[in-house]
């Protein structure tokens, strides 16, 4: 959705917005502050984590507790449950699903298991963003909202042709919602590898994009075997790497689609009312 006017969207009754940026920038505290003033708030990742790859996840555990004899008997039994408990806040369930590639000894994945487990990713994601419409809908004749934010995923742009139009999670998106770009600086760039360092959080690659990196990683760090790499220090890297990649990519599709605003701005914002004037400010830029 693109308005020739701020007027035009802030007038409108009802309002629906797909933020995007990389993890860390702000989208899930936005969301989570709009939900608490009476918005759906429609966590992608979220979905992913429960509706699609919920039964991964949970095979997982599984698998990690068959090893354990104790365990093993009561799992075959059926005398304990094992579940995972995702949140809108904790996505620990999936990023430790996903994993890292690496040494198994260190924690890692074998790379072609990481990359079945991506493709599983790729797929889910695509699907979630997908059903967008169908919540929107829901969250209105169902329970009764009148306000829609769809908080995405950083890996957003890996699953999409970001400069078509016809691409069908583009236009999924922007014909049911207005798409809001959330860009921080070269400090908050930093901000978010020391933060992932500390906890990191679901990635996604494109696979030629990980194939690429992978090989380039090891020949930085005089590596020829798969299973001798640090998976924290691939991840660390490779989470640069993304950044760098992923940044242009998020400003060609506001700027062809949507709508940009700065973090520090939308670190102002305390209320829907704010949340709506910065929207309208970011039409008029983008109008000038």
């Amino acid at each position: 959705m693109l308005y020739e006017t701020r007027d035009a969207f802030t007038a409108e009754p009802q309002h629906a917005v797909t933020v995007f940026g990389m993890a860390g920038v702000g989208k899930t505290w936005l969301a989570a502050l709009l939900r608490k003033a009476g918005w759906f708030h429609y966590s992608v990742d979220y979905r992913i984590g429960t509706r699609h790859m919920g039964e991964f996840i949970v095979d997982n555990f599984k698998a990690e507790a068959m090893k354990v004899p104790f365990l093993r008997d009561l799992l075959r039994s059926d005398s304990m449950r094992i579940g995972s408990n995702i949140t809108f806040s904790n996505l620990e369930p999936l990023s430790t699903y996903l994993g890292t590639p690496g040494d198994p000894a260190r924690g890692g994945l074998p790379l072609g298991e990481y990359q079945r487990r991506q493709e599983q990713h790729r797929h889910a994601e695509v699907q979630a963003l997908l059903e967008l419409p169908r919540f929107i809908e829901r969250a209105e004749s169902l329970y009764g909202y009148a306000n829609f934010i769809a908080d995405t995923g950083g890996s957003l742009i890996e699953v999409i042709d970001h400069l078509n139009a016809n691409d069908p999670v583009v236009r999924t998106l922007t014909e049911n919602t207005l798409l809001l770009y959330i860009r921080g600086s070269s400090d908050d760039a930093r901000k978010l590898v020391r933060r992932f360092r500390e906890h990191p959080k679901p990635m996604y690659y494109q696979p030629e994009f990980l194939v690429e990196k992978w090989a380039e990683y090891k020949a930085q760090q005089g590596i020829t075997d798969d299973a001798a790499v640090d998976p924290a220090g691939f991840g660390a890297w490779g989470f640069e790497a993304l950044l760098e990649d992923r940044l242009p990519r998020y400003q060609a599709l506001a700027d062809r689609f949507g709508y940009t605003i700065e973090a520090a701005e939308l670190a102002e914002i305390t209320d829907t009312a704010g949340f709506v004037a910065l929207v309208g400010k970011a039409i008029d830029r983008r109008m000038r």
